[in-house]
């Protein structure tokens, strides 16, 4: 796949993790993307803070059209935080929302709640299909087959400057990339992030193509250092 994307097996279902940040699930023709957060920079504005270049939801629907046109998909799934909160969903410039509803046109659009958007877009909780459970965060002691966002995970590669986003998966869960543009993110090392995966968990980084790396152990309670 010229390193586009990296193939594995997620419980039981194949997955491509794409080198945009998308997943893409063969079998069920079914494209997931988490955190775009759009509207990002109108909240920040809204609510006084630091001001976002205003484009950042118009490049966030580029990469989404881009993704889409790739894949082709039947089904496209949103894992929540889609929009920066439920006001700016409904403050959505009406060429970005004429763009979003041309992306669902003829396919089925899923989206899910997030702790930013729990009411927007007739959201759900969580979704089921493909052998998968879609929900916005993993939940301690999930189910194997669960794929969620909201941590914005990034990691770090040995020959490569800076920190990129990234999958993280143990073959059991999946946490996907934000989507979005400007959204931050939160390293792998983070005790919260990697108590969640076995030992056997890698990072997938996102970019001009789709690197695995492995990730080191979760430091476990009593050890030293």
């Amino acid at each position: 796949m010229n390193g586009t994307a990296h193939s594995l097996v997620l419980h039981r279902t194949h997955c491509l993790l794409l080198a945009s940040g998308a997943l893409f699930v063969p079998e069920a023709d079914l494209l997931c993307v988490a955190d775009l957060h759009l509207g990002r920079s109108e909240r920040a504005a809204r609510r006084g803070g630091p001001l976002l270049p205003p484009y950042e939801t118009r490049a966030t629907l580029e990469r989404l059209e881009e993704a889409v046109a790739l894949a082709k998909p039947a089904t496209v799934v949103a894992l929540g935080d889609s929009f920066d909160d439920d006001a700016a969903a409904h403050a959505l410039d009406p060429g970005d929302r004429a763009r979003l509803l041309a992306l669902a046109e003829g396919r089925r659009w899923v989206w899910v709640a997030g702790n930013h958007d729990p009411g927007s877009m007739g959201a759900v909780p969580e979704w089921r299909g493909a052998g998968l459970v879609f929900r916005h965060e993993a939940r301690a002691g999930a189910e194997a087959g669960e794929v969620s966002g909201h941590f914005h995970p990034k990691a770090a590669c040995p020959g490569l400057r800076g920190r990129r986003p990234c999958f993280v998966t143990d073959g059991r869960r999946l946490i996907l990339p934000a989507f979005g543009a400007y959204t931050g993110g939160l390293d792998t090392a983070d005790p919260d992030l990697r108590a969640l995966f076995a030992d056997r968990a890698i990072a997938v980084l996102t970019g001009h193509r789709a690197l695995a790396v492995p990730l080191p152990p979760a430091r476990r309670c009593g050890a030293g250092g």
